[in-house]
């Protein structure tokens, strides 16, 4: 054999070794599912737009991954493009609530294998506390605005059209929340949660949406929402061993 002909035969050799190799790591990795790693990357991909392992395990395009991420901005938004929102504010608004999400704290814990083949992934999570740490602060501002408007009018101002009063309460409600976002978000207390995960084929999987639904209520507390709403969730009653401070900074991932 000329040495051109085993240069040849070699690279072939590499070839085939490399293209068997990558062949086989995917097939061992498709079929050795995690749903734990499987819940992270939803999770991360859902909340954070985090879409490298939700693209590696699910096999979707990138594009794809981050519209996931676009369509939950889309829905938390959608109340508020039928709100008196100045429509100017919007943008302002999607962006906060968009860093307010990369923000949200879980962390998965160990998946267990059901009789029936699903799985059952335990979630722990602390709440963001965003809304009702500012509500006294926003309700303060829209106060001294009010009275702003008062005096004003009362020295013969004149009156601010309800357009106009709406767009400057809308700001002041965006400027509160952004300065506790820049200064650090704030924690409740861990809770638990499941979500029971079923694989629908080779890297076709599915969160029970109620399950989703039930976690995503949980992430961010809501100004509406007090302690003896929370204390009566059951799942998945809070674990006391895994309790914060309800004024614990940072998240756990």
């Amino acid at each position: 054999m000329t040495k051109k002909k085993k240069i040849i035969l070699i690279t072939l050799i590499l070839a085939a070794a490399i293209a068997a190799g990558g062949l086989t790591g995917g097939y061992l990795y498709i079929n050795r599912f995690d749903a734990g790693e499987y819940v992270q990357a939803v999770l991360d991909t859902s909340y954070k737009n985090e879409t490298d392992k939700y693209v590696e395990i699910t096999g979707t395009s990138r594009e794809e991954a981050e519209k996931i991420f676009e369509d939950n901005l889309d829905a938390t938004m959608a109340g508020f493009e039928s709100s008196d929102m100045p429509e100017e504010l919007q943008p302002e608004y999607r962006e906060l609530f968009g860093e307010i999400a990369g923000k949200v704290s879980y962390t998965i814990g160990e998946p267990e294998k059901q009789e029936d083949g699903t799985y059952t992934v335990p979630v722990i999570v602390k709440p963001i506390t965003l809304f009702t740490d500012t509500y006294e602060t926003f309700q303060t501002r829209a106060q001294e605005y009010a009275q702003t408007v008062t005096d004003s009018v009362m020295d013969g101002g004149e009156m601010p059209s309800d357009e106009e009063m709406q767009s400057e309460i809308y700001q002041i409600y965006y400027e509160v929340l952004k300065e506790r976002v820049d200064s650090g978000m704030l924690y409740g207390g861990a809770r638990n949660a499941k979500l029971h995960v079923t694989k629908e084929g080779s890297r076709e999987f599915a969160i029970d949406q109620e399950d989703m639904d039930k976690l995503d209520s949980m992430l961010i507390e809501s100004v509406d929402t007090g302690t003896e709403e929370e204390q009566a969730q059951t799942d998945e009653s809070e674990d006391p061993g895994e309790e914060t401070d309800s004024a614990e900074e940072g998240s756990s991932q």
